[in-house]
């Protein structure tokens, strides 16, 4: 395997690791906002991260919270880190979230943040603006970053 492949599959890796952690721990805040009583979490990224609040006086704070934060979070990083690595991984997870609520909504598994959150009452327009920016934006930035990574050349810095 050429070495700008692997490198590629370990930043892949790795901003899947962040998107896992950032979405959830977005959740972990909101709950904590709402007056949530959390029960248990999982943040391993091998894993399916989740966690459960009970009760959850504001499921919707809590619920919104998990895809919002796991987009600013690695964006405001970005912003701060003024890095190319930085801007891969808050691109990857712009993407990442919206296809995730766009997934889980097609789905319909009542487990997923998408269907938890119509329960709740979230307007389904707001959870598709929420997906086709995220995954707009996210698509073309995200795109732009995999062919800079690979046009540069192998011995620079990333």
């Amino acid at each position: 395997m050429p070495k700008r492949t692997f490198q590629f599959i370990l930043l892949l890796t790795a901003s899947w690791c962040v998107m896992t952690f950032t979405h959830e721990l977005g959740h972990l805040v909101g709950g904590w906002i709402g007056g949530g009583t959390l029960r248990v979490a999982e943040l391993r990224p091998w894993h399916l991260s989740y966690s459960i609040f009970e009760p959850d006086p504001r499921p919707l704070v809590t619920l919104w919270a998990g895809p919002l934060l796991g987009v600013v979070v690695p964006i405001v990083v970005a912003l701060l880190a003024r890095h190319r690595v930085m801007w891969f991984t808050a691109d990857f997870c712009l993407l990442a979230n919206g296809v995730y609520l766009a997934l889980a909504w097609i789905a319909g598994d009542r487990h997923l943040d998408t269907p938890r959150l119509l329960a709740n009452g979230a307007y389904p327009a707001a959870v598709a603006i929420y997906c086709l920016l995220t995954i707009g934006f996210g698509y073309v930035r995200f795109r732009r970053d995999c062919i800079r990574f690979f046009a540069h050349r192998s011995d620079e810095h990333v």
